[in-house]
């Protein structure tokens, strides 16, 4: 398993500058595919990290075997992150002016995303800053992502987040769904019961599109048929 650090976030945070946007943390995973050569994967994108995702498996749909989004931002053609909020970005950009010189954005507290009691201290204590561009900058997708054999959406039903309306979206397109009664950091509120999911290829029964493929004896070890990569998000 690979969960690889955006520039600019987290331990790599001292990397952040005006440079740093959404095409970089695309590169950054897509250079891991690259460089470490790996093929038939599950590619997972959570929150932002669903708007990563999504460019690199437009861009290289051939290495992957199931795209997954984690409660997450699935962003149509010329569509920015900031289009699918309520507010247009209004309150990002306003804390990026207020508190990160114009072009940062402060993390939002744990609270905000209903963490549960016992980590939200520890996910206070991680968060970083972001860079606004990487929000406002326009999908440029080709629709390759799409044809991947097995597309999923997981939502996180006890955040009130603007996700449901990719959830309702993965519905159309035939996409298969699970819901997760936890707050907006799945792998922190129900750790097993998403593992579970990803292990079993998201569910053994489909009432809502295409079912999943189940993986192979490697579950036993705790892992899956190819390799499985997280692109973290915030």
């Amino acid at each position: 398993m690979f969960t690889p650090t955006l520039t600019g976030v987290g331990e790599r945070s001292h990397l952040l500058s005006r440079d740093v946007g959404l095409d970089t943390h695309v590169a950054d995973v897509a250079n891991l595919m690259i460089w470490e050569n790996l093929r038939d994967i599950v590619l997972i994108g959570h929150s932002y990290g669903g708007v990563v995702a999504r460019h690199v498996a437009d861009r290289m749909p051939d290495r992957i075997r199931s795209l997954i989004y984690l409660d997450a931002f699935v962003p149509e053609n010329g569509k920015t992150l900031f289009d699918y909020l309520p507010d247009n970005g209004e309150g990002d950009r306003k804390l990026a002016v207020a508190h990160g010189d114009g072009w940062r954005v402060p993390p939002r507290p744990a609270s905000a995303f209903a963490v549960n009691a016992a980590d939200a201290a520890w996910v206070d204590r991680q968060c970083t800053m972001h860079p606004l561009s990487s929000f406002e900058a326009p999908a440029q997708i080709s629709g390759a992502c799409d044809g991947i054999a097995t597309i999923g959406y997981i939502l996180a039903r006890g955040f009130e987040g603007p996700f449901g309306q990719f959830y309702a979206k993965a519905g159309e397109r035939g996409w298969w769904r699970e819901e997760l009664a936890c707050g907006h950091d799945v792998m922190l509120d129900m750790p097993n019961e998403l593992t579970a999911l990803l292990l079993q290829g998201c569910g053994a029964v489909r009432t809502d599109g295409p079912r999943a493929p189940t993986t192979s004896s490697k579950a036993d070890t705790g892992s899956t048929d190819g390799d499985l990569i997280v692109a973290a998000g915030v």
